[in-house]
């Protein structure tokens, strides 16, 4: 079992991750030898602070995203002998199945109810630095995909072929999403800006 723990710190930026391997729980699977553990240990130890900043732009938030980088990172782990032997790059193929498996949640809580007000937000939950940002706000309001685009072009600075690698999508399709995306972020900054103008 990945045990993956965000924590706070007092200026609010700080991410303290913890990685609990548990050998009883890794046997199963693919993961059988203890060279196989010691190489999935050391893959998330390297990759963990890189996966939680993705999955912090992804969902929008620090809780959603180390709840996605556990699952995946355990679904990854009962596989590693053939993602560590067949993918070619098992952190791309991580981030795909993040972005994945972001996307899937995001389509079953379409179904959610809807109501009518939205609940006041309880007084001690912690806030994060740029939460309030117009950029932050707009970001999270773009589709799951199309936010996956933008995070790995300018957050992780990859290329659009990387891109199109890590999410299983074609070039092209990298590029009507980004442009799709970067119309959508325009056009919500510019109605920002311009309401605060008028005030």
């Amino acid at each position: 079992m990945v045990t993956v723990a965000p924590t706070v710190g007092a200026g609010g930026a700080a991410w303290r991750a913890g990685v609990e391997w548990r050998r009883g729980n890794a046997v199963a699977g693919e993961l059988r030898g203890a060279s196989a553990v010691a190489d999935f240990t050391e893959f998330v130890r390297a990759a963990l602070p890189g996966l939680l900043r993705y999955g912090h732009a992804l969902t929008g938030n620090p809780h959603d995203a180390a709840d996605l980088v556990q699952s995946v990172l355990e679904k990854v782990g009962s596989r590693w002998g053939h993602v560590a032997a067949n993918t070619g790059d098992p952190l791309a193929y991580t981030r795909r199945a993040m972005a994945n498996a972001h996307v899937s949640r995001w389509r079953r809580s379409r179904r959610e109810n809807l109501v009518a007000e939205i609940p006041e937000a309880a007084g001690d939950q912690p806030r994060y630095p740029f939460e309030d940002e117009p950029l932050w706000q707009a970001l999270r309001a773009l589709p799951p995909r199309q936010r996956a685009v933008i995070v790995l072009r300018y957050y992780e600075g990859l290329s659009e072929a990387e891109i199109a690698h890590s999410l299983g999508i074609s070039q092209g399709t990298v590029k009507s999403q980004a442009s799709k995306a970067m119309a959508s972020l325009r056009t919500r900054l510019a109605s920002t800006v311009e309401g605060r103008s008028s005030l």
